[in-house]
């Protein structure tokens, strides 16, 4: 499984309870920072099947290899701070390494809000212009969940 931003690292923690193995990426060394110090992300630090990489997203993804994941989770920053993790680019990426089969979950936000339906529209058409099928929204997630 791939998480493609750390962050607290809730996510890569929670997945290596059923994943046999989790890729995490996080580019900023304070968050990770701030991670060390809280309780509830101890696991990301001492569970074995995460492994931690340190780098910008968009970057690191292109030296996977193709078809390398079952699952994605992709919950970025901000449009605003972040707006190459929304970018068609990034989502070829994302398809690439992904095997056929595999899902996709991408964490928007509201779903309902003026700029989350606004982003959602956009993500969504990205998505399917790269080749994702089936892609729905999750409004109790916050976000869309696809399939390659």
């Amino acid at each position: 499984m791939l998480d493609t931003a750390t962050g607290l690292g809730y996510t890569a923690i929670e997945a290596a309870k059923t994943a046999e193995a989790v890729i995490t990426i996080e580019i900023d060394l304070a968050v990770l920072e701030i991670a060390r110090l809280n309780p509830w992300s101890k696991d990301l630090f001492e569970n074995p099947k995460i492994k931690q990489l340190i780098g910008d997203s968009f970057e690191v993804i292109q030296g996977f290899e193709s078809e390398s994941f079952s699952r994605i989770i992709h919950d970025p920053p901000a449009f605003s701070l972040a707006g190459e993790l929304y970018s068609q680019a990034f989502y070829q990426q994302l398809y690439r390494v992904l095997e056929p089969g595999g899902r996709l979950f991408h964490y928007i936000g509201d779903l309902e809000s003026r700029t989350g339906g606004r982003v959602a529209k956009g993500v969504i058409r990205r998505l399917r212009e790269v080749g994702f099928r089936s892609i729905k929204r999750r409004k109790e997630a916050f976000g869309v969940v696809t399939t390659r």
